[in-house]
């Protein structure tokens, strides 16, 4: 009996209920649109043993990794820095992805 009233007291309180909580924790406001992250990725994703570069972006599997937790100002430096990786990588095997 003592359940039975607390439930129906929880229930019958204004704004119980999950749908009228307001959004918190992990998943709390991801109805609101986000910007897309910039990525140099290109979905050709195979690391070259001797660079430690992937050869579709240019990019360490570090930097792979920590893509989207690194801030605009980090990606953009990366991005920067990755046409001059290219010679480090050994033009026959990036010309074996175009």
């Amino acid at each position: 009996m003592l359940q039975e009233n607390v439930a129906n007291a929880w229930c019958a309180a204004p704004g119980a209920g999950l749908a009228s909580r307001a959004p918190t924790g992990h998943f709390g406001g991801m109805d609101q649109p986000h910007a897309p992250i910039a990525t140099p990725c290109i979905k050709v994703c195979v690391v070259d043993g001797e660079s430690g570069l992937c050869l579709g972006c240019q990019r360490t599997l570090a930097e792979v990794a920590g893509w989207t937790r690194f801030t605009d100002a980090e990606r953009t430096g990366i991005m920067a820095a990755l046409p001059a990786r290219r010679a480090h990588i050994r033009p026959e095997k990036l010309a074996l992805f175009g």
